[in-house]
């Protein structure tokens, strides 16, 4: 859509958890967590973006040009020749906390390229949009749970952009989460995964998967607990989550019936019955507290649907 010489956009997007044990790097989930962010383009504005105001945990995100929002913006400007001027103005304000395999960059990516896109004459397609992000991250899962909402399944085709199948998500599934004060870089969670796995992994991994995605669809806890083992990720990460082996182990005796490392960490989520899911939330965070530290743990619903952009106070 064409917007007038000041706009003011808002979107609102989920965060995510991905792999869910053996999904590694292409399964993602989203979550009831959020990010909203409000932007303000002047035409005839100039220099660099800025964050006007930062609420939650947004405040402690970069303000520098390697922001993922700002980054998302101006690709996607770039790419559409979107009529703005440099110099846009965010309010974000987010409940994602960070570095926390929740998400978090992956719904700045997402922001930054709707609102970006709705400014131009010619929007990208989803598919467009969709390969931006994963351009911008590196890796699919997040971002295009944040861009479609839903559970999803993301794959890089050969010849450029992706192919995503929607998963099937029971109404009789719960998740809980829950994550120590530290956080766990991207970076360092991949430091620690081996160049090269045993093929007795390999051969297993894709057998999970199988038990995993059906018991996505029929909330079975037989398949969810056979579904869930990981052979390429969960067993080399824990060790740097205190207190996440015995979290694990916590949850399923409160009755989770798959426990396992969100994303790359250091959060974790489970999956159980609803009537469940308060106590394996908060079983979870107490085995995370540990040598005196922090923990928090909430109950989250799958997120269905796109992100809509609105316009806020635009003048026509």
């Amino acid at each position: 859509m064409t917007q007038p010489t000041d706009s003011v956009l808002e979107v609102t997007v989920p965060a995510s958890t991905s792999n869910l044990g053996p999904g590694f790097d292409f399964l993602g989930l989203a979550l009831s967590l959020y990010l909203r962010v409000r932007v303000t383009t002047n035409a005839g504005a100039g220099g660099a973006h800025t964050i006007a105001r930062a609420g939650g945990t947004a405040v402690d995100w970069p303000k520098t040009s390697d922001n993922l929002l700002f980054r998302a913006f101006d690709l996607a400007s770039e790419r559409l020749n979107a009529e703005r001027g440099a110099g846009a103005s965010f309010d974000v304000d987010s409940d994602i906390p960070i570095a926390r395999g929740l998400g978090s960059s992956g719904a700045a990516v997402a922001a930054g390229l709707l609102l970006a896109n709705a400014l131009a004459r010619n929007p990208a397609s989803i598919d467009e949009l969709l390969a931006w992000g994963l351009e911008l991250e590196g890796h699919p899962d997040n971002s295009c749970a944040a861009l479609l909402g839903g559970c999803t399944l993301s794959v890089p085709r050969p010849e450029g952009g992706l192919r995503v199948v929607a998963q099937e998500l029971h109404p009789d599934l719960g998740f809980a989460l829950a994550w120590p004060d530290a956080p766990l870089a991207t970076h360092a969670a991949r430091s620690v995964l081996p160049s090269t796995v045993r093929f007795e992994d390999a051969v297993e991994n894709p057998r999970r998967l199988a038990l995993l995605l059906e018991g996505l669809r029929r909330a079975d806890p037989e398949l969810l607990h056979l579904g869930s083992a990981d052979r390429l990720h969960v067993a080399y990460r824990l060790p740097l989550i205190a207190g996440a082996q015995n979290a694990l182990v916590r949850a399923r005796e409160a009755g989770a019936w798959l426990a396992t490392i969100s994303g790359s960490g250091s959060a974790l989520i489970a999956i159980g019955p609803h009537d469940r899911v308060d106590a394996i939330a908060v079983s979870m965070a107490d085995a995370l507290r540990v040598d005196g530290r922090s923990a928090e743990s909430r109950v989250v619903e799958p997120v269905f649907g796109a992100p809509r952009v609105l316009e806020r106070y635009g003048r026509a």
